[in-house]
């Protein structure tokens, strides 16, 4: 097999097109060989494990999600894996939350589909819905801040 010489200078623009683009790879063939560039690589789990529907994280009080400090105080639930969110059980029905709606730990949040499965994420503690961070159909990635409960 011949040498496969590589311009650094190519790497490098093509990990700074990665970054702009906000991709996570970026691959170039050019007959039998190939490049590949790749960065923060996250893998989905193939089917949803409901432990991690907990994934939540504290937002901290000096940190300010919308701009107000009385945003603050409240829990971040996190997207467990990547997909698209849906709001609602069913087109034209009612959203599971709205702001300021009261949940109690287990309710459905929202529904994340992967792979043509729908997988509900529930609440990981009984609370107020103080904001909910995305829009119905809006296409997620794992670890994605999707709403806070207070």
């Amino acid at each position: 097999m011949g040498k496969f010489d590589i311009e650094e200078t190519a790497i490098r623009k093509l990990a700074d097109l990665l970054e702009e683009k906000g991709l996570s790879e970026i691959e170039i063939t050019e007959d039998k060989r190939k490049l590949r560039v790749a960065r923060n690589i996250l893998t989905a789990q193939p089917s949803f494990d409901p432990g991690l529907s907990n994934m939540c994280q504290p937002v901290p009080d000096s940190v300010s999600v919308t701009g107000s400090p009385s945003e603050t105080t409240g829990e971040t639930v996190l997207s467990p894996m990547v997909g698209v969110v849906y709001l609602s059980p069913d087109p034209g029905s009612p959203n599971f939350i709205k702001a300021d709606d009261m949940v109690n730990e287990g309710d459905t949040l929202l529904l994340i589909e992967a792979m043509k499965t729908f997988n509900p994420l529930r609440a990981p503690r009984s609370g107020k819905i103080k904001k909910i961070l995305i829009s119905d159909k809006m296409p997620v990635e794992f670890g994605e801040e999707l709403v806070i409960i207070e």
